[in-house]
């Protein structure tokens, strides 16, 4: 079993739970979204406001949500999905926040057209919300559609990296 550390922010938008691993920053969830991680998970995790990546994680985050930082330098650790998750997670990295993409342009960036539904749903999995830019990603006429933190969040988060809410 993986030794996972975790600290609680209170972000401007709520709660959330920040985890790390030896190997980098393994979460980033708001409290009560949908595919945060299991009480199970959460009983073997040892809270640790002391981990100094925990530490830069919580600041960048607070510098992001003031609007000082647009790009997070953070190790991150996304070994908890499959082959194909840990994929999109990947290509989410390359979309920066002057920027939105589709679910379309996601699956074609991945050279699988065909395979939007999934992409959609491994976007919808990603455990690194914010600092892996999922929120970035849009309908394909450019509506906000899915985010697994709520709607009115990724509006929000858009609106932040000054995107105009569609």
């Amino acid at each position: 079993m993986k030794l996972t550390d975790t600290l609680r922010l209170d972000s401007p938008l709520g709660p959330m739970i920040l985890t790390a691993t030896p190997q980098g920053v393994s979460g980033a969830w708001f409290e009560g979204q949908r595919h945060e991680p299991s009480e199970v998970d959460m009983q073997n995790w040892t809270p640790n406001a002391a981990n100094p990546l925990l530490q830069e994680t919580k600041n960048q985050l607070l510098a992001y949500f003031a609007g000082q930082l647009s790009t997070f330098d953070l190790p991150l650790d996304l070994s908890a999905g499959t082959p194909f998750q840990k994929s999109v997670w990947q290509a989410l990295l390359s979309v920066p926040a002057s920027q939105t993409r589709s679910y379309g342009d996601l699956a074609r960036l991945l050279d699988k057209p065909k395979a939007v539904r999934a992409v959609g749903a491994a976007v919808g999995r990603n455990p690194v919300s914010i600092i892996v830019p999922c929120h970035r990603i849009l309908g394909a006429g450019g509506q906000l559609t899915g985010y697994a933190g709520g709607l009115w969040r990724k509006e929000a988060l858009l609106e932040l990296e000054g995107h105009k809410a569609v």
